[in-house]
């Protein structure tokens, strides 16, 4: 077990999927939309992929240049910097994957959420796989408080902006991807509700 954490880290197992099923492959260019400290970037990190992250949190950007010092010291520390997703400085159209792993769900309100949702696909190949792991209301539909817009307080205290089927679907569309998997949605113990959503995007 420990060797197991030592090589993948705290990964999100839905991201884990996508490594089992070979969507993400060595020597790949990711980038990580709000990457924190890297929890979903050590097996990347270990296994000679291009990785690249973004955090409105210099504190997070430090302790993810560390781990990649540490673990893939060839990688610049440019390739992570202190910025906000939706303002990043990264050019368009330059990684295969990007990863938004609970991050759009702190958007202010709809404008916020859409700035950072194209934070993130203006940054994708065509041909490349957004993934993204987000709150949501499905499943718990008009089980949570409505504080302003779609931002709710959920049932364990804390606040989100939740998205629901329809608007994903409607994002996909507009995006002008597809769906490379369902949307498939986890309920957290009656209290929360974590939607993955996997879009490729179209040559």
């Amino acid at each position: 077990m420990a060797e197991l954490q030592e090589q993948f880290g705290e990964i999100d197992i839905y991201l884990f999927d996508q490594l089992l099923r070979g969507r993400l492959r060595p020597g790949m260019r990711v980038l990580d939309a709000g990457c924190g400290s890297g929890r979903n970037l050590v097996y990347l990190l270990r296994s000679g992929y291009e990785v690249f992250g973004v955090d409105p949190s210099p504190a997070a950007i430090q302790a993810v240049r560390q781990l990649a010092a540490r673990l893939a010291p060839q990688l610049p520390a440019e390739n992570f910097r202190n910025e906000p997703v939706e303002g990043n400085s990264f050019p368009p159209e330059f990684a295969d994957a990007v990863l938004s792993s609970a991050v759009l769900h702190f958007a202010r309100d709809d404008a916020h959420f859409l700035a950072m949702l194209q934070g993130c696909w203006r940054g994708l190949k065509p041909g490349g796989m957004f993934f993204c792991r987000v709150a949501s209301s499905i499943g718990m539909e008009g089980q949570f408080q409505p504080i302003g817009g779609r931002r709710h307080r959920l049932l364990d205290g804390s606040e989100r902006y939740l998205v629901d089927e329809g608007m994903l679907m409607g994002l996909t569309r507009e995006l002008g991807g597809e769906l490379l998997d369902p949307l498939k949605t986890t309920i957290v113990q009656g209290l929360r509700c974590m939607t993955t959503w996997v879009v490729g995007k179209r040559g």
